[in-house]
């Protein structure tokens, strides 16, 4: 599986260098039906693939948002921090019945997360779509080499 996630953002990436506009300005019109349901596909499929390993997923929903539905960097940003919401809280409630949760860390670490993404949400809206979109292709980049070395040397 870190082989395939390393490939597609590595994919990712070059999608996003080689499509200067993407993500920059709204493109105009409606998707098309194949683009549309190229997007609840990757959704979907994204979707299972948060609920097991959850490192990178965001990352891709936004190049598909970007590239699918048509959105600017900010439009999948926000749509895809809605989705996880929703994705987290049932993978929570799921680990929650489960009963392998550690509370005390998990707290903490909402609280930090929470005072994260309000730094970050605020930091995005006051950003450029092309700010945004450079530091979406280094973080992907970035991303793409951590996961695919250590596949290399945890082999």
């Amino acid at each position: 599986m870190p082989l395939i996630i390393s490939i597609l953002m590595i994919v990712v990436a070059v999608f996003s260098i080689t499509n200067r506009k993407a993500g920059i300005v709204s493109r105009i019109g409606k998707p098309s039906p194949i683009e549309e349901i190229g997007g609840y596909v990757a959704t979907f499929v994204l979707g299972v693939y948060g609920g097991f390993f959850s490192g990178g997923y965001v990352t891709m929903l936004t190049a598909a948002y970007v590239s699918l539905f048509r959105m600017t960097f900010v439009q999948a940003i926000a749509n895809t921090k809605f989705i996880n919401i929703f994705s987290s809280l049932i993978a929570t409630i799921i680990f929650f019945t489960q009963g392998i949760v550690d509370y005390q860390l998990g707290i903490i670490l909402s609280i930090t997360m929470f005072i994260g993404g309000v730094v970050g949400s605020r930091v995005a809206l006051k950003l450029s779509n092309i700010w945004l979109r450079r530091i979406f292709l280094t973080t992907v980049i970035a991303l793409a080499l951590k996961t695919l070395l250590d596949f290399v040397v945890l082999r």
